[in-house]
């Protein structure tokens, strides 16, 4: 695949495209990319920041979510090392996640996204509105 036409400088990157190449469909780094931009996934992440929370803050603090995609998504989740998963031996049952080193390296990547979004989502909702008439 040539590099330069997918847009994207490649200039200097020749060593991290080496480790993974998200570009290559059969790179680990597309099934975990596929994960990381769920939207799902960045709201429970930010929910997290500095934050120990219970399943069922989680689920008030992520509007939308169902129960069963906020179970799979804390699953995978653990399972990839971003999330540490506590069970205290208390009646009933207390579960509680909270984000690890690795979980709170995403902070820096997922806030300027949110604030992409917070200061661009009316510009785009003009530029569909705009397309529909």
């Amino acid at each position: 695949m040539n590099r330069q036409s997918t847009g994207v400088p490649w200039t200097g990157m020749e060593d991290w495209v080496r480790d993974a190449d998200p570009f290559d469909r059969t790179c680990p780094s597309r099934l975990l990319l596929a994960g990381l931009a769920d939207k799902w996934t960045v709201l429970i992440i930010l929910a997290l920041d500095g934050e120990q929370l219970r399943y069922r803050e989680l689920e008030q603090a992520v509007d939308g979510i169902s129960p069963k995609m906020l179970t799979h998504r804390l699953r995978t989740l653990v399972d990839d090392g971003l999330l540490a998963r506590w069970e205290f031996p208390e009646v009933p049952p207390h579960v509680a996640y909270e984000l690890t080193d690795l979980g709170r390296s995403l902070l820096p990547v997922f806030y300027p996204l949110i604030g992409w979004l917070i200061d661009h989502t009316r510009d785009v909702e003009d530029h569909r509105h705009r397309a529909d008439t």
